[in-house]
């Protein structure tokens, strides 16, 4: 997909580069969106727990058939749709006898294209199609990858990623994630074919803060911008750049120690971490 840029007739065009359309439909399946509430980063309580959120344009949620348990029926691509839910786009797919789901889309599957979630048929190799990673074949590109069987897509599904398929042995998958990390899944554990579609969305440019703020995101001030009451590292005589380690407001450090959770119960399927270090034991 290519980006382009247009001849400013306005502030906000001039340094702005945006993605060429690609889709096809103008309205979203009604059947097919929920409503969405915004929190403006605050929890249960009213307290803000996620600075930095809130306004942003009013959004319909899309629902996304995350599981894809169609099984051995084919569907065909309706349309490919905008999601400003995520960074990747979602294609509209028609079942044969009739349902009609969200998918994410992947990069070269068009409209009137025919998918499939294969279970016990055969079927090719092709870009959009849902199989076991037991049965696919090593160096095979993937995405909407499942971390237990059948609880539905829950790792690569950002705009332009990819995981590749190393091996299988036994009932364990290896696999190589976006972000270098390798790590095994069960080998029952379902993937689509192919890498997510919007690949050039890293590359867009939006121009203007007022973008950001239709997107829910608020201004971001500095810390060393800011009065000693304010921020630790706000205050002094002059321009500084801080002159101690990154903290929060409330002191806690920003950087240098890990934030992963130690005992999170996938660190045992993890053989090298995205540093490149191998796990230990």
């Amino acid at each position: 997909m290519a980006l382009i840029t247009k001849t400013p007739i306005t502030p906000g065009q001039r340094f702005r580069v945006a993605p060429r359309n690609v889709f096809t439909s103008k309205e979203p399946e009604k059947r097919l969106l929920e409503s969405k509430k915004n929190s403006g980063g605050r929890n249960c309580y009213g307290r803000i727990t996620s600075r930095r959120r809130g306004g942003g344009h009013k959004r319909r949620y899309r629902i996304i058939d995350f599981k894809r348990t169609k099984y051995d029926i084919p569907a065909k691509v309706q349309f490919i749709e905008y999601d400003p839910n995520r960074s990747a786009h979602i294609a509209l797919v028609a079942y044969a006898d009739g349902e009609k789901c969200y998918i994410l889309a992947p990069n070269k599957l068009n409209v009137a294209d025919t998918i499939i979630t294969v279970d016990k048929k055969k079927a090719e190799f092709d870009v959009g199609n849902n199989m076991r990673l037991r049965d696919l074949p090593p160096s095979t590109k993937i995405h909407a990858i499942e971390m237990q069987p059948g609880s539905g897509a829950k790792l690569v599904r950002s705009a332009g990623t990819a995981a590749q398929l190393i091996s299988v042995e036994r009932n364990l998958a290896t696999l190589k994630m976006p972000s270098g990390e390798i790590r095994m899944l069960h080998a029952d554990c379902r993937a689509t074919i192919g890498e997510v579609g919007n690949s050039e969305y890293q590359n867009i440019a939006l121009g203007k803060a007022g973008r950001n703020r239709w997107k829910n995101k608020r201004p971001r001030v500095r810390g060393v911008a800011m009065n000693p009451v304010d921020h630790p590292m706000g205050g002094g005589e002059g321009r500084t750049s801080g002159g101690g380690h990154p903290t929060s407001p409330w002191g806690k450090l920003a950087k240098g120690f890990p934030t992963r959770i130690k005992s999170k119960p996938s660190n045992s399927m993890i053989l090298v971490r995205r540093n490149g270090r191998k796990m230990k034991g």
